[in-house]
């Protein structure tokens, strides 16, 4: 049983939606602002609009956070698996940086929140 011409049209336009559905859900906002969280209490709220670097104390020592226009990181943090600092560079609403044995977070925020399966 071979495809027809129908068929394969069909399965092109099905396959054009899912791809075009798929890009237009996952866009996010470009971020604006930065929270900045140490155990659980906002210690910061900044503009990604210039370049700063705050050093937020949790309880295994410093971590260092660096802005720069459009887009935040943690540079350096003391948790031993560097997971946080492997995130690199956060630029878009909803993203976030967590450095859980230091217990400090970074979070950029935008006009509109974006919801992951988290947040239902």
């Amino acid at each position: 049983m071979l495809l027809k011409v129908g068929d394969a049209g069909v399965l092109l336009a099905c396959g054009g939606l899912v791809v075009f559905l798929a890009t237009l859900s996952w866009k996010n906002d470009p971020g604006e602002a930065v929270i900045i969280r140490a155990a659980g209490h906002i210690v910061e709220t900044t503009s990604l609009a210039r370049a700063q670097q705050f050093s937020i104390q949790g309880p295994l020592g410093i971590t260092q956070i660096e802005i720069e226009p459009g887009r935040a990181r943690v540079a350096r943090d003391p948790s031993p698996r560097q997971l946080c600092v492997r995130q690199g560079w956060l630029t878009q609403s909803g993203q976030a940086a967590l450095c859980l044995p230091n217990q400090v977070s970074v979070e950029i925020r935008g006009r509109t929140i974006s919801y992951d399966t988290l947040g239902y």
